[in-house]
């Protein structure tokens, strides 16, 4: 809930306020936190690992194709998505009975070719596609819940290097409000496992 909140304060903050930065630069400046660099994808594999033994949450790495075994190397834990899309099929199942039961038996009783109002095969057609309506609806809301998105703009694209990404770097970026983010610490770290191209990345937004 609080990455949902922290979301929705930077995009939309006249709806919620957006916390105080727990960095800021000598100007004032809010702090996003700091990226590196690595040229290799085996080298940025083997640093996540090692950011992730480190103990940070906060963070990601920026690649310019998919790493196999990444997720692991990172320490993602498995998506809640799925049960949300289960939850929304389900409860798109439930209101299709529930509002066939209704018309048909409550509100507007109309008996046709003298069958039971109550036979539950002539409700399978609405209630399939209600149930895939309600899961496809939670499945691409939750998706962009879930990523912070849509997003207009990143804090990392104010480091011109960061672009490279698309390209042939690889980047890690620690935010700076993981509980284990230091100024002076986590730089230090990133070069010792091999980053370079330290980066103090502002949020100006």
């Amino acid at each position: 809930m609080a990455t949902i909140k922290t979301a929705v304060a930077d995009y939309l903050p006249g709806l919620v306020a957006r916390p105080d930065p727990k960095f800021v630069t000598e100007d004032g400046t809010r702090v996003y936190g700091v990226s590196c660099e690595f040229e290799t994808a085996a080298d940025a594999y083997h640093a996540a690992e090692k950011v992730r033994d480190a103990g940070f949450k906060h963070w990601d790495l920026y690649s310019p194709f998919p790493i196999h075994g990444v997720e692991e190397a990172m320490g993602i834990r498995r998506t809640i998505l799925p049960v949300i899309s289960f939850g929304a099929a389900v409860t798109g199942v439930l209101c299709a009975l529930a509002l066939q039961y209704y018309t048909n038996l409550v509100d507007y009783t109309f008996i046709v070719q003298g069958k039971d109002p109550r036979a539950w095969e002539a409700y399978i057609p609405v209630t399939f596609e209600l149930g895939v309506l309600f899961c496809a609806f939670a499945t691409l809301g939750g998706m962009l819940m879930l990523n912070g998105l849509p997003r207009f703009h990143h804090p990392l694209f104010n480091n011109d290097r960061f672009l490279k990404t698309s390209d042939d770097r690889f980047v890690i970026a620690i935010e700076a409000e993981d509980d284990k983010f230091d100024p002076e610490s986590t730089p230090a770290m990133l070069e010792s496992i091999g980053g370079s191209e330290i980066t103090l990345i502002e949020d100006d937004a």
